[in-house]
């Protein structure tokens, strides 16, 4: 009898131990990391898109460029070095044809890109040579008859550019553009006036970059 006692306890006694080591691997199970919080550039990335009733066609016609702001290696290289630069816009089917016209090595250059709208009015695409090379482009505001803003984002990296149907803008859209730029990490330091004289009044050579 004393026997049969002494198996039951030991039993018990085993059980216990077997119950309390499950709960111990319960309660001390690892929990994955916290995922890293949205800035507010991830968010401005993530939320963009074209402004509203966007009619591309309405943009047919020439921009200056008035400023830009990016973090491109180029422009922080040429820091005020930057030559005043037009486009020519046209709009043929769903192809935006796109000509910038600049100072390159004292000779004017027409650079002619084709892009392609989408099934979203205001966005457009450039097919790169490979897909870390594609640009997506928003037309995130204008009024068609003095300005527009146009996002450009590759791969992560954005581009933010101020057109002007004239060379010179008021103070409101340039606060208005600062600002813009602000919410994709892209500080004063970042934002580039480009002059607004000197333009080009003929082309001496023709870049088409399929």
């Amino acid at each position: 009898m004393n026997r049969l006692w002494i198996c039951l306890v030991f039993v018990l006694v085993w059980l216990s131990l077997w119950e309390s080591a499950e709960t111990r691997r319960t309660r001390f199970k690892p929990t994955p990391p916290p995922k890293p919080k949205q800035t507010e550039k991830d968010k401005a990335i993530e939320n963009l898109a074209p402004g509203q009733n966007i009619n591309i066609d309405q943009m047919s016609g020439k921009w200056h460029l008035i400023s830009v702001a990016s973090r491109c290696k180029s422009l922080l290289q040429k820091g005020f070095k930057l030559e005043s630069t037009t486009i020519n816009l046209n709009v043929n089917g769903d192809t935006v044809s796109i000509g910038t016209i600049t100072k390159l090595n004292y000779e004017c250059w027409e650079i002619k890109q084709n892009f392609k709208t989408t099934k979203t009015p205001g966005h457009l695409f450039l097919k790169g040579r490979t897909p870390s090379e594609n640009v997506d482009i928003f037309v995130v505001d204008t009024d068609y008859s003095s300005y527009a803003v146009l996002v450009f984002k590759r791969t992560g990296n954005i581009t933010i550019k101020l057109y002007g149907r004239k060379g010179i803008m008021p103070d409101k859209v340039l606060d208005a553009f600062e600002d813009r730029a602000k919410t994709f990490d892209l500080g004063l330091d970042l934002v580039f006036q480009f002059p607004h004289y000197g333009f080009c009044e003929s082309v001496d050579k023709v870049l088409e970059i399929p």
